[in-house]
């Protein structure tokens, strides 16, 4: 069954916008899990525009479900990972003024410092993920680099999945099968929303996890937080 991470960065946008703790982000993350959610994603990027350190440290010992660690693994980000235990890092090569995240590794031109990074932290116990593109050589490069699982950066797919469903779906499926026959498990994440989810799941059934941020707290604007937490279940949970 494919689990569920909300990603609560725009929660803290929201309040980093104004200041203060309203909205109270370690308070949404409970309620996540409290609504469904079978796991929180924080992405900490080094100028906290976000979600901040501090952040990671509160809500660490407040989650009963999965907690999911994701950015570039500069030395800070390294260290808070390695404070705070994660059940899962997710490697992002995201540059320090991305706006968001826009593409995966080059785990072959990276492989010497991914398969250091990625030895660093399962030396701790904890489960390490890259962000890749949808391509089966990024994803046949990062088993060799000795990580656990691979995510697959969705926002082509959701891209062109208006224009083609089928063809958008289709590099995704050859880079799954890939990661899998690899030894690897698949998590995706990047403009998954209700429109897409669950033709993706349907396409890519052994999807372990997806994680959902931007999209799914925007619907909770208009539909609540509990209710879109739901909508979203429903689009995975149909196996």
């Amino acid at each position: 069954m494919t689990r569920l991470s909300v990603n609560i960065n725009k929660i803290a946008t929201i309040r980093n916008a104004r200041g203060g703790r309203i909205p109270d982000v370690a308070k949404a993350a409970v309620e996540c899990e409290r609504f469904g959610a079978e796991g929180i994603t924080v992405h900490p990027r080094p100028d906290e525009r976000h979600i901040r350190y501090a952040d990671v440290r509160e809500i660490r010992p407040l989650l009963k479900t999965e907690f999911n660690i994701e950015g570039n693994p500069i030395q800070s980000f390294v260290d808070l990972v390695i404070e705070n235990r994660p059940d899962q890092v997710t490697l992002v090569p995201d540059a320090v003024d991305a706006l968001t995240s826009n593409a995966g590794w080059d785990t072959a031109r990276n492989q010497e410092f991914l398969t250091e990074i990625c030895k660093e932290f399962k030396s701790h116990g904890i489960r390490t993920s890259i962000f890749i593109d949808a391509d089966p050589k990024m994803a046949e490069n990062a088993a060799i680099c000795g990580c656990d699982r691979v995510e697959l950066y969705t926002e082509p797919y959701a891209t062109m999945f208006h224009i083609s469903p089928e063809e958008a779906v289709a590099p995704f499926i050859k880079t799954a099968e890939t990661a899998r026959a690899c030894g690897l498990g698949v998590n995706a994440g990047h403009d998954l929303n209700l429109e897409n989810l669950e033709y993706f799941i349907r396409c890519i059934p052994w999807t372990e996890e997806v994680s959902i941020g931007h999209a799914l707290i925007s619907d909770a604007l208009y539909m609540g937080l509990e209710e879109t937490i739901k909508a979203y279940l429903s689009k995975v949970r149909i196996f």
